[in-house]
């Protein structure tokens, strides 16, 4: 029987509304839509079908390269099975494989991420999960081609990469050490006015130095050249003022502010949360030298990676390389004896702060998850709770900011404050502050007109959101001094 409905009204079509209610919202669903993998207007499809491939094979190149230098035979079996296990899930990712559980080799995060599959995740494939959940898994899969083994647990297929980098960074690192290898000391005679002026237009160009210093990013920048790099390190006065034009989102003022406010009340504490090991990491350190030294933080938390992460995301390992090389290394055959003291003396300034406990490193399990920020506050209440009792928390590049904003294709108007949901509305939130050059698609924080400017840009500039061309500094004052409370 079939009913004829000519007098009820037409069919039509049912927008669903942005951004989505909180107990809608869940890994699989942001509060706009995620990018994922077969979006062929986003750079998640040349990421999933392209990028991570790439990489993959260098990182295959690389243990092929250790493999060829090794000689025991226990250890070189155990390696063949590692390479193995890299190139079947080289065939997962280009067969746009359904993701399957993490085998349990020990390491804390592995409940975490199961759940995740369990819950969100069953029957989802490389290239219609989220991208961002599923380009983290693909990091977790690679690192679980090394953790099952015997001798390999350790092993960092991107080391090697990470220190030629640097060590490709020869002006840079040098034209920083020349000018802060001795403490930082304002002129004589100087009003009280001119002081905090001084220091202000300090700190203003050492915040672009930590900003654009994220333009190192090994994972996009597989086959740049040494001199592509060069032009992308450059710090002198003249590139960083022609360079804040395009941070697009700019709290810089707010975030000079709030640090002045810091030191008003005795010094404070303030975390890193880092992105990439070399040069970015040292500039990363250059400012919070500074930070020390002026007062404006008395205690300064580094916050890494406990395994090798999005090719060059910083791990123990390369932070102690990094001190290590700068105070007894040889990285740079042809730098003047001057430069050579200038970053020993820089080094050896760096680890007597963590001798005197005033820098601190830390990693914990939850920074290698496929979870976004927004579910910091439930699934690692400790570390919410330790973030908490900070009094600036800088989450530095590119993926950091993802997993601030959930990775969604939030409108470029909507406020910083907004798109980092519960770690800027939770109770005892801290202060945070993004630093990041704008390297995939997601762009927020960028004010009223925020739509209109990206709609520019896209008929203006192609790629422009992946090009690291533009960068923001954005500031969520958080609920700091609020009790933290677990339901």
């Amino acid at each position: 029987m079939s009913l004829k409905l000519s007098h009820l009204p037409s069919r039509q079509k049912i927008k669903p509304v942005y951004p989505r209610s909180p107990s809608t919202i869940d890994p699989n669903n942001p509060p706009w839509p995620a990018y994922r993998g077969y979006h062929e207007y986003s750079f998640a499809y040349a990421t999933m079908g392209q990028r991570l491939p790439t990489i993959l094979g260098k990182a295959i190149e690389d243990v092929v390269l250790t493999l060829n230098q090794e000689y025991d035979e226990e250890r070189v079996v155990d390696l063949v099975q590692c390479i193995e296990r890299m190139d079947a899930l080289m065939k997962e990712l280009q067969a746009q494989a359904k993701l399957r559980p993490i085998i349990d080799d020990g390491e804390a995060d592995v409940a975490l991420w199961n759940k995740l599959i369990a819950k969100y995740f069953q029957g989802k494939t490389f290239m219609n999960a989220p991208w961002l959940f599923a380009e983290a898994y693909k990091y977790r899969r690679l690192q679980e081609c090394f953790s099952v083994s015997k001798h390999w647990k350790n092993y960092d297929v991107f080391f090697r990469q990470k220190c030629d980098t640097f060590s490709r960074s020869h002006d840079a690192v040098f034209e920083l050490s020349m000018r802060f290898a001795e403490p930082f000391v304002l002129k004589e005679h100087l009003s009280p006015g001119d002081k905090l002026e001084a220091e202000r237009l300090m700190f203003m160009e050492l915040t672009q130095i930590c900003l654009w210093g994220n333009s190192t990013d090994l994972s996009l920048l597989i086959n740049m050249t040494e001199e592509q790099i060069r032009s992308l390190q450059s710090t002198g006065g003249a590139n960083l003022a022609a360079t804040e034009k395009n941070i697009l989102g700019n709290h810089m003022k707010r975030l000079w502010e709030t640090v002045v406010s810091l030191r008003a009340n005795t010094g404070g504490r303030i975390d890193f949360v880092l992105d990439n090991a070399g040069f970015e990491l040292y500039c990363d350190c250059v400012y919070a030298d500074f930070l020390i030294q002026s007062g404006l933080a008395k205690e300064v938390r580094f916050h890494g990676k406990r395994y090798p992460w999005f090719v060059s995301d910083v791990t123990k390992k390369d932070w102690s390389w990094l001190l290590n090389t700068m105070v007894y290394g040889h990285l740079f055959p042809n730098a003047t004896e001057e430069e050579r003291d200038s970053i020993r003396r820089l080094g050896m300034r760096w680890k007597q702060y963590e001798k005197e406990g005033k820098w601190v490193y830390e990693q914990h399990p939850f920074w290698c998850t496929g979870f976004t920020y927004w579910e910091l506050f439930n699934e690692a209440p400790d570390l919410f709770l330790h973030l908490s009792r900070s009094d600036l928390v800088i989450f530095k590049g590119d993926l950091n900011h993802r997993k601030l904003t959930y990775d969604c294709a939030a409108p470029p108007s909507t406020d910083f404050e907004i798109a980092i949901g519960p770690m800027a509305s939770a109770a005892g939130a801290p202060r945070v502050c993004s630093m990041r050059t704008i390297k995939s698609d997601v762009v927020v924080g960028l004010g009223p007109d925020g739509d209109q400017l990206a709609e520019r840009l896209d008929k203006e500039e192609e790629g422009w959101k992946i090009s690291g061309k533009y960068a923001v500094v954005l500031l969520s004052e958080g609920r700091p001094g609020e009790k933290v409370i677990f339901t």
